[in-house]
């Protein structure tokens, strides 16, 4: 089974602040997350607001925690309001339900990890995150299908 090594995670990471200084968004923040929701690297631009590494893992970790992109995890939670009320309450508060969390896949499918990205809206998020991802020819599942 494919692992999601340190070096793999930050070069994940470096990719994604590059896509966004291409694309001139907002400063970023980057979490990296191997399959059990351990942090493995974060990176922070200059500028980034405080809450920012909170909320970039709190995507990965959803994402993770629920085995979909976050982009279906925002949907579950304008569609069943409770349940994801619910699941937030069982996860201490750490979920967050909004484009820009991506599960990592190997080529075999199985999931390795997730990114979380956060400092612009959510849809650009989410492609710093599937463009990076894709960088090292890894698999982004962003939830965009159901």
């Amino acid at each position: 089974m494919q692992t999601l090594t340190l070096e793999t995670a930050l070069t994940i990471a470096h990719r994604a602040l590059a896509i966004g200084r291409e694309r001139r968004t907002a400063p970023l923040t980057v979490a990296v997350l191997d399959a059990g929701g351990h942090l493995i690297a974060l990176q922070r631009e200059d500028g980034s607001s405080l809450l920012r590494p909170q909320i970039a893992i709190g995507k990965a970790w959803g994402a993770v925690a629920l085995g979909k992109g976050s982009r279906l995890i925002a949907n579950d939670a304008q569609q069943r309001p409770a349940f994801i009320g619910a699941v937030n309450n069982l996860a201490d508060g750490n979920l967050v339900p909004a484009p820009g969390g991506v599960l990592v896949r190997a080529s075999g499918g199985e999931v390795i990890g997730a990114v979380g990205i956060s400092g612009d809206t959510s849809d650009i998020d989410e492609q710093c995150a599937v463009g990076a991802v894709e960088s090292v020819g890894l698999t982004a599942d962003a939830g965009t299908a159901a």
